[in-house]
């Protein structure tokens, strides 16, 4: 079942994509985080296949390596599926029912809002408040899922020898993660909508944010990996090699105009493209003040400034660990540098807070 974090544990945020598995974990003294371990992995080939791992077994040697690395001091984890995956619906239930009775409405009128059979499902419900619609009634936020989806990732984490605690949603952790990106936004993000564009390895999640909470998102195929893709076709290298290059650089002279540069034009009408979706997909849409670019992409030099002045909108490079100390064992492993594609690992460790 999903599991809606009932009361403070210390937590690993584990973020598992095709291209890598991310593991970081946090702590809190006097109001400020603090990364206490982070390590990441290559994803084992054909071990994750669009969001699905296929590989259990695979996915969790790296994982323990991971953890491993990291010198994680604890050994539960928070891990989320990805929102494709997801059924997500607020439903309106009496205010005057007591827990007991409210758990057992919801599991009567579950099965109206999820297109399968209830004995493949996991699911789980938090009540977020008054309901507007009624004032005899409340809010409650229902999440269900295929259960291969919940087992997959159980699996894989029980395979690394850990323990799964949490399991969220990637656009609820992705939420959750943007508070650490207040110092970035106008009014730290208050009345204002701000654009937070998160370029993975194969897909990227495009979301607005009014008051700090997504009120839009949008997924579609693009991401880092289309960049080393042209390096390895331009350059006649392997896939390895030119992944290699991208990171290292030493590529000919001609990658900037040949490679780099359309590969940043891209990147900037996938961000116009959605947008614009945004714009026409409801009535009283307005322009977001801010854009924050994130993922692996974001290291892009310079990508921020070009999506800015294409797009008429302030971007930035986004940094969730920017207001965060850091351990020296987590800044050994590099967690600096990989600080823009931490936003889903970053939200799961934050369930340690709740």
């Amino acid at each position: 079942m999903f599991q809606f974090p009932r009361k403070h544990r210390q937590l690993l945020g584990l973020d598992i994509t095709t291209s890598s598995i991310k593991l970081i974990e946090l702590s809190m003294a006097g109001g400020h985080y603090r990364v206490e371990s982070y390590a990441a992995e290559a994803t084992p080939q054909n071990a994750v296949n669009e969001k699905s791992i296929v590989d259990a077994d695979a996915v969790g040697e790296a994982i323990a390596r991971a953890a491993k690395r990291a010198g994680a001091h604890s050994r539960e984890v928070a891990i989320a599926i990805s929102g494709d995956a997801a059924i997500v619906k607020v439903i309106q239930m009496p205010r005057s029912l007591r827990d007991a009775e409210l758990e057992a409405q919801v599991e009567l009128q579950a099965d109206q809002y999820i297109p399968f059979p209830m004995d493949e499902v996991s699911y789980d419900f938090e009540v977020t408040g008054p309901s507007e619609k009624d004032p005899e009634a409340i809010d409650v936020l229902l999440v269900a899922t295929r259960s291969e989806n919940v087992e997959q990732r159980r699996a894989a984490v029980a395979a690394a020898g850990l323990t799964t605690r949490i399991i969220d949603v990637e656009p609820f952790a992705l939420e959750n993660s943007c508070r650490l990106m207040t110092h970035q936004m106008p009014d730290g993000g208050i009345d204002r909508s701000i654009a937070v564009v998160d370029f993975g390895a194969s897909s990227t999640t495009f979301s607005i944010l009014r008051n700090l909470k997504v009120v839009y998102t949008r997924d579609f195929a693009f991401g880092g990996q289309q960049l080393t893709e042209d390096i390895m076709r331009t350059y006649g290298l392997t896939i390895e090699e030119a992944g290699r290059a991208k990171k290292e650089g030493g590529l000919p002279g001609n990658y900037q105009s040949e490679v780099l540069d359309p590969f940043i034009d891209d990147m900037t009408q996938q961000v116009s493209r959605s947008l614009q979706f945004y714009l026409a997909s409801g009535s009283g849409r307005d322009q977001p003040e801010k854009i924050l670019i994130c993922g692996g992409c974001a290291n892009v030099p310079g990508v921020a400034d070009v999506i800015s002045s294409r797009v008429g909108i302030a971007a930035e490079k986004g940094d969730p660990l920017g207001q965060m100390k850091l351990s020296s064992r987590a800044r050994s492993q590099g967690v600096q540098r990989d600080a823009t594609a931490l936003l889903t690992a970053c939200g799961l460790a934050l369930r340690s807070f709740d």
